[in-house]
């Protein structure tokens, strides 16, 4: 018996005029790509035996790693210099975002205060990291300084919006019983919202840590603010060192799986304590 003559009618998908528009979209930038690889001009590069020497250079690079022009001890201390300058952007990142952003939350603060901070973090927030610190180096120069200020300001725009969205979650139904009981914007602040979004805020300012030790190791050469950023540019730009391309890599990716560790450790103890 037919799916009619029983009173029902065969389901067909509504047509979606988004879903088309995406298919449209990945078909057209496949075509590109195709299109792109065909038209590429190799200057008569053969890509097979490319493809072998690519190998065998990784092959180098990451199973005979090896320090050359510094020491285990030497690139330590640099690894050091940009995880210090990473946390130092972003604490104070944290600093200020934590106060823009209890003025930047919709139930926290002036509708319009609120509109203003949110404009002006999301303009900081669309320029690149880089950009800022090249715009703070024309008055502080390349180095450091520069660095640490481009950063910081990136990392207030980026934190403001995570955090004002974390206290935005606590809602009023969280705030009108603290106001009706005569609780003042502190005391509502420290007693209901704080503890109420301080995983939220520590899970981001990890993140944000995170992503600044990943700019500051660029920054140590595009802005010669130093670290292992620096020695990762002198061996790859100018001694062309695979061997100890490797053994720094090695030695960033085992400091980045340390964090991870550490940044989940913290934020179980955080929730035990809840």
């Amino acid at each position: 018996m037919k799916l009619q003559d029983r009173g029902l009618e065969t389901l067909k998908p509504p047509y979606n005029k988004q879903a088309m528009i995406i298919r449209l979209t990945l078909l057209a930038w496949a075509g590109l790509t195709v299109l792109a690889f065909a038209t590429f001009n190799y200057k008569d590069i053969e890509v097979i035996p490319a493809v072998v020497k690519t190998a065998d250079i990784l092959k180098t690079m990451f199973l005979q790693p090896r320090f050359s022009h510094l020491t285990f001890t030497d690139a330590l201390g640099q690894l050091m210099i940009t995880a210090g300058l990473a946390f130092l952007t972003t604490m104070l990142g944290a600093l200020f975002a934590l106060i823009l952003g209890l003025l930047a939350a919709s139930n926290l603060s002036n509708a319009k205060v609120s509109v203003a901070v949110k404009a002006v973090v999301a303009f900081i927030r669309a320029v690149p990291t880089v950009l800022w610190v090249l715009i703070f180096a024309i008055a502080a120069g390349l180095g450091s300084v520069a660095a640490v200020i481009g950063m910081t300001f990136h990392s207030i725009s980026y934190l403001v919006k995570a955090y004002s969205e974390a206290f935005e979650e606590l809602g009023q139904d969280g705030i009108e019983p603290l106001k009706a009981s005569g609780a003042n914007w502190l005391q509502i602040v420290f007693q209901a919202v704080l503890p109420s979004s301080i995983t939220y805020l520590i899970s981001w300012t990890f993140m944000r840590f995170e992503i600044n030790f990943a700019v500051a190791l660029a920054m140590g050469a595009a802005a010669g603010a130093g670290g292992i950023g620096y020695d990762l540019f002198m061996a790859s730009a100018y001694y062309y060192d695979v061997r100890e391309i490797g053994a720094i890599t090695y030695l960033i990716l085992a400091f980045a799986i340390l964090l991870e560790l550490l940044a989940g450790r913290i934020k179980k103890k955080m929730r035990a304590h809840e």
